[in-house]
This record gives C-alpha cells, structure tokens and sequence, in this order.
C-alpha cells in the first residue's frame, strides 16, 4: 500500500485516523500499531513476519543489553544483534546480487537458486532498529521495556517504506505520551498534500518521460533527448523522495510524532558536502552517527578521514539498492567530496553561480548511474550526453505537452526555497495583512491542491512506486 493510492486516501487512512482518535488514549499505541501491520501485510503478505522477528529481535536485544550493562556481555550481546539485523537485510536484499555475481565468476556455478523476494521498506526498519540497539548500548536512551511501544517505533507506517529514518531517543517521549492540538493536525494535513503534490503532479509526469527516454538505447538516443530525460528524471526521484517524506512527515503530526526534516532543497547546493547536508539528512546523519565517527571519522588523520568516507558512501551506494550502478553511485559522489575536501576542486575561489553549476552537473551525472540498469548502460548513456553517440529517436518529445512543460516548470521553481522566501519576507517586513490573507488562501490552495492531486490519481493509471529497491 503506498500513500500515493485512492485506496489509502479514502479509506485506509480516515478509518484510521477516525478509530485513533474515537478509541481510549491507552489503547492507541496498540492500535496504531495493529494498523500499521495490516499496511505492511496488505502488500507484503507473509513478509509481514519478519517485521514481527525483527520487533522481537530488537525487543529481547535491548532487554539483554540494559539487564548486562556493566558487563562484557552487553558487548556480545549488542554485537551480535547488530549482526542478526544485517544478516537478515543481506539476506532478503544482497543475496541474489552475491550469488549472481560469484556465478558470473565461475563460482557457485552448479547450484539452483531461486530468487528472494525483496520486502519493501526493510532497509528503513532494519536501520531503526539498529540504532535503537545502539542508543541503549550508549546510554544515549533507556530500553523501552513494553513490546507494543517498540513494535510501535519500528513498524510505524507513516515512515514506514520510505523513510525518514527515525531515531528511537527522538520519538522515545512521543510514544508514552503525545498530544496533537488543532494547528499541528492541520498543519500535517498541509505538509501531507504538499508531499501528494510533489509526488502525483510532479514525479510522476517527469517519470513517465524519463521512463520513456531510458527505455531506447542510448546510442539511438539524439544527445538533446538524452539531457531531457535525465532532467525529468532528475526531477523525479527528488519531487518523489521529499513528496513521500513530507507525506510522511505530515502524517506523523496527525498522530502526535514530530519528525524531523528529511530534505532542504538540495538542488540549490553548491558543493557535494552542502548537497549531503540536504539531501536524504535522515540517512547521511545516521551513517555519520553509526558509521563515519565509529570508524573514527577524522580523528585519525587525513589518510584515514579519506578511507573512511569513501567506506560510507560505498555503503551509502549499497543501501538504495544491490547493484554495481547504486555502488558506483555512491563512491561517483565519496570521490567529489574528497576532491573538494583536497582543494582540488578550489570552490572558495569560484563564483557562486559557478559552484552551482558544478554541482548540479556531479549530480546530474550521478543520476545516470542511479537510474541505469547496468553500468554499461550508464556509460552509454553518458557518452550520449556528451555527444559522443548520437541517434535519431525522438519519441519521447511526443510526450511533452503543454501541461508537462507547464508541471516540469514549475519543479525547477519550487526545487529553491520558494515558500521560505516568501514567508520570511512577510515577517521581516511585518506584511501582518499579507499574512493574513495568505493563512486564509491556504485552506482554499491546499483543497484545490488536494482535489487537483486525486483527479491527477484517477485519469492516469501511471504511480511508479521507485522505493522498491530500497
């Protein structure tokens, strides 16, 4: 089930929000949990199992942790859950990717294999739950010793298959007791339809060209189509991936979870590092926090500071998904940081608009790698890009409308602070009228908004879901 569906607008949703706010305040976290079960397996079917090992993996882990505490065994233990976890994501998500690569290398060669179904989201609760197992150990948080209330964290649906990664010590308080007053509902309620909007009217019409443009091989792509379809996929996976964070975001705020920002407008970064501080935040903050500084992160010296980013952004690549492309990816982007980080790229001495320039090209770029299915086909791809093949296909210009002009618009405009702006001019400028009338347009925008999103929903049968890789 995905947020983006008329079956969860119209009736997953208010049947849940009606039952959680019609039932008793002590059986709402056993409510909101059961939901979000029933989301996960309405999917994943039978999968839904291995959410419940990995709550009761946690649970006992973290019990054991805090019962040893001053022990050696509160090492092993936490060792050894960690272990668990990763074993288990390497399990349903790397496991065809290993055995596929060692029989095209003469290994393993005469062994039946049959594919593993991947389950959607397990790298998102695989995550949570390790942080929390981690957090205990660091006595950075207390165990939480009720099972609903973990299964809670970990299972929790609004961010649930597509992030953002919450940490357990930021949400710990908000499960034993929350409060939503009328301007936090309401305020999700915008923030959950932004997101609608982004991933409906944006995402989607910008996939549905990009999807058009990668399905031709690339040398029979001329080199202007093949900049047009990386740039509506550009647009995609960002307007996708915030869209589903905002959605997430809001909702959490209609059950009383506060969660943090997961995207501050990383296109408008002029450097590789300033693009990580935006994009993704959950995930870079948490490989800074578990990963990065564990490893030693630059305590140790240039040398190591240098391995130790291009380990995490080798495994930041293998996260989004297991293929040598998302590798590629990932290190594509450890290599510039490192550059930057050397001064040999000496973007002090560059002109702000240059800067920009440059980054957007690296990620661009990146973006090829991302979306390719192969490595080859990401250098083809490339080499089309920069003129280096060239064909005549021209069919996707066949899907660019006026109304996909007007949508792709309007993802390069509000792709920069655009809200923020006007905002901060309002209250700098004591605009008490403007603000006004703009809280009063709002309920007017976002309806129209919203009805403009399911009418989007219903005329076209086009809703990729891109997170199944993750």
């Amino acid at each position: 089930m995905v947020f983006s569906s008329v079956f969860f607008l119209f009736l997953f949703l208010p049947l849940v929000l009606l039952g959680y706010y019609l039932i008793n305040d002590t059986l709402r976290n056993t409510f909101l949990l059961v939901a979000s079960l029933i989301f996960y397996a309405w999917g994943e079917g039978e999968l839904v199992l291995l959410m419940l090992a990995s709550i009761s993996i946690n649970y006992v882990s973290g019990l054991g942790i805090d019962f040893f505490r001053s022990t050696k065994f509160a090492n092993w233990i936490t060792g050894l859950a960690i272990a668990i976890n990763v074993l288990l994501l390497i399990y349903y998500k790397y496991l065809n990717f290993l055995v596929e690569n060692f029989q095209n290398a003469g290994f393993l060669s005469s062994i039946s294999y049959e594919s593993i179904a991947l389950p959607i989201g397990i790298s998102f609760f695989t995550f949570q739950g390790i942080s929390y197992l981690i957090d205990v150990h660091r006595k950075e948080t207390e165990v939480q010793k009720n099972p609903l209330h973990l299964g809670l964290y970990i299972a929790l649906f609004p961010q649930l298959i597509a992030g953002p990664i919450v940490r357990y010590h930021d949400i710990a308080k908000q499960i034993s007791k929350r409060i939503v007053v009328r301007s936090i509902f309401s305020n999700g309620i915008r923030l959950f339809i932004r997101g609608l909007a982004k991933k409906v009217i944006i995402a989607n019409s910008a996939a549905f060209i990009a999807d058009q443009t990668f399905a031709i091989p690339a040398n029979e792509l001329p080199t202007s189509i093949a900049w047009i379809g990386i740039c509506c996929y550009t647009l995609q996976i960002y307007f996708d991936f915030s869209g589903y964070s905002d959605m997430a975001i809001g909702l959490g705020k209609m059950f009383g979870f506060h969660f943090r920002e997961n995207f501050n407008y990383p296109y408008i970064a002029s450097s590789v590092q300033e693009f990580w501080r935006r994009w993704h935040i959950s995930l870079s903050s948490w490989f800074r926090d578990y990963l990065y500084i564990p490893l030693g992160g630059n305590r140790k010296g240039n040398y190591r500071t240098y391995v130790n980013l291009l380990i995490v952004f080798f495994v930041t690549g293998l996260w989004h998904g297991a293929n040598w492309t998302f590798i590629f990816w990932g290190l594509f982007h450890g290599l510039f940081l490192l550059l930057e980080r050397l001064g040999w790229i000496p973007l002090k001495k560059l002109p702000r608009i240059i800067r920009h320039v440059y980054l957007l090209l690296v990620v661009i770029v990146g973006w090829v790698f991302f979306r390719a299915d192969t490595l080859t086909d990401a250098l083809s791809y490339l080499s089309t890009l920069f003129g280096f093949t060239s064909g005549e296909n021209y069919k996707p210009l066949l899907f660019i409308t006026n109304y996909t002009l007007g949508v792709f618009v309007l993802g390069l405009v509000f792709s920069a602070p655009l809200r923020k702006w006007i905002e901060k001019f309002t209250i700098e400028n004591n605009q008490f009228e403007l603000r006004q009338v703009s809280l009063a347009l709002q309920y007017v925008f976002y309806l129209a908004l919203f009805v403009f999103s399911v009418m989007e929903l219903a005329q076209s049968g086009y809703n990729p879901f891109i997170y199944f890789r993750f």
